[in-house]
């Protein structure tokens, strides 16, 4: 397919994803209506909007390579996202969430768990966290988009990074949240179809079955990469070796850090908040689980599975191809489909990258609007969303800067590292303002800021993945991390939390 055509394809999904932004900005009346849809968001477009949220560029490219690189392990992740991400939080999270959240009249994640406590406190320590730590996860989100337009357009990545930046930026700060979930909604649509076709085409290029794709990629346990193999490697069908740097790695910080982080990610719970009824909650239930299991799934299988065909193509398995994971994917892609799927594949990329960051930048905006500078831009207006609107643009900004810092093969690892910290940070306060009456105010605010500083104190002295590349521990006690007795510095931060959870 000449570039022509790949930029007309793209000019097209742009115009439409402009015309859904206007949608949303033609029928948002108030700041009720840009914080959370007037409460009366269709639970299809919802569940659609969950799913697309939920799945980033980071679950493509990133974990995509990772499977790629270190093989089928991941795909417990794929079963702890189901289970927590979509059974356990709509059923057991989302139907308190929904109703409590009406009671209090909450519009925001921070306000929602604040009023419960009665702590405005608790409302703007909150809302901290996020406008200061989910730049990070933005970030590597962008990356994920902007390195897949670079490899297919054969662009610069700045300029790449920037107009991705721009074409997000543009319909989230004009149409509000029912921007942002229309947008989902066809982006949802566009991931799922992607995903499906990329696991059916892969058999039939391959001219393979089921079960002898997956007998070959155990075959291939003895081409694995010896700087691999030192660290846990034992093949693409096997886990790492129990106690190995990359079974820590894998389960401590991948598995648990995003398969339990995500019941405590803000931009997800405010959904809940979203819907008419807790009834319909329950029906979007199986439309995410659907998602979900053919769109992560399904990457994560045709991940590990690439390095058969970059075998018979390249003679060698796929982290060989190329040594940066982060490009796995976009490389086989190029290479293994029809040129005609690579513009559709890009569409794919961008629309879970935009998904994704919509609902962030929208969440650090509200944050920083609604919860820090309440009173920003509303002195004659109370229904101003303009205080809402700078904090989105300084979001963007923060998230631009961050993206020319970051290393190579860091997608995976940035969103594991954010959803650990949600987890760690926010889930104890927001699962006893659901579930236990006697918590207290001072045990809510004991809770964030003793677990706040628990995980930032680990990533920085303790958790090597982090202390190394910041220095910090190496610039004030002359050592990469305080303990360096393996394996404390191969487990994650989230463990910490797990053992000490309040």
């Amino acid at each position: 397919m000449n570039m022509l055509t790949l930029g007309i394809i793209v000019i097209i999904y742009m115009f439409v994803i402009a015309w859904l932004g206007w949608l949303g900005y033609k029928h948002t009346k108030n700041a009720s209506d840009y914080l959370l849809g007037g409460r009366k968001v269709n639970s299809v477009i919802m569940a659609l909007s969950y799913g697309a949220t939920f799945i980033s560029a980071s679950a493509i490219v990133g974990f995509g390579g990772v499977a790629a690189t270190f093989g089928m392990g991941i795909q417990w992740l794929c079963l702890l996202n189901m289970f927590v991400g979509m059974v356990i939080a709509f059923i057991f999270f989302g139907r308190r969430t929904r109703r409590m959240g009406v009671q209090y009249n909450a519009r925001t994640f921070p306000e929602f768990v604040g009023l419960h406590y009665g702590s405005p406190a608790i409302r703007k320590f909150i809302a901290a966290v996020i406008f200061i730590g989910m730049p990070l996860y933005a970030a590597v989100v962008m990356k994920g988009g902007a390195v897949f337009i670079e490899q297919i357009f054969d662009i610069d990545y700045d300029i790449a990074l920037f107009i991705f930046t721009m074409i997000v930026a543009a319909y989230v700060i004009t149409g509000g949240i029912k921007g942002v979930l229309y947008t989902d909604a066809l982006q949802a649509v566009i991931m799922f179809i992607c995903m499906l076709f990329l696991l059916f085409w892969f058999y039939k290029l391959m001219g393979l079955g089921f079960t002898e794709a997956n007998k070959q990629l155990t075959d291939l346990a003895l081409l694995v990469p010896e700087r691999f193999r030192e660290v846990g490697h034992q093949g693409w069908t096997a886990m790492p070796v129990t106690g190995s740097t990359q079974w820590y790695n894998l389960v401590t910080s991948l598995i648990l850090g995003v398969g339990i982080g995500c019941l405590a990610q803000p931009q997800l719970i405010v959904r809940f908040m979203m819907v008419e009824s807790t009834r319909q909650l329950n029906r979007e239930v199986l439309i995410g689980c659907t998602f979900l299991i053919i769109t992560v799934g399904a990457i994560y299988h045709v991940g590990a599975l690439s390095n058969l065909f970059f075998l018979k193509t390249e003679g060698v398995v796929a982290s060989e191809a190329i040594k940066d994971l982060d490009k796995i994917i976009p490389l086989f892609i190029d290479r293994a489909t029809p040129e005609w799927f690579s513009a559709v594949f890009m569409l794919c990329i961008l629309s879970a990258s935009m998904s994704t960051l919509s609902s962030q930048y929208h969440t650090m905006g509200a944050a920083f609007g609604a919860d820090m500078f309440r009173k920003l831009g509303r002195s004659k207006n109370p229904n101003s969303t303009q205080g809402v609107r700078i904090g989105i643009l300084i979001a963007i900004l923060a998230s631009y800067i961050i993206c020319y810092t970051l290393s190579p093969g860091i997608i995976a690892k940035g969103t594991a590292l954010f959803m650990g910290v949600c987890a760690g940070t926010f889930l104890p306060a927001y699962f006893c303002a659901l579930y236990w009456k006697k918590a207290t105010k001072a045990g809510a605010l004991a809770s964030l800021w003793t677990s706040g500083l628990v995980s930032l104190f680990a990533m920085l002295f303790l958790h090597k993945a982090e202390a190394v590349p910041v220095g910090l521990c190496k610039a004030l006690f002359g050592k990469e991390v305080l303990i360096d007795i393996y394996p404390w510095y191969v487990i994650d931060p989230i463990i910490l939390h797990c053992l000490y959870p309040f």
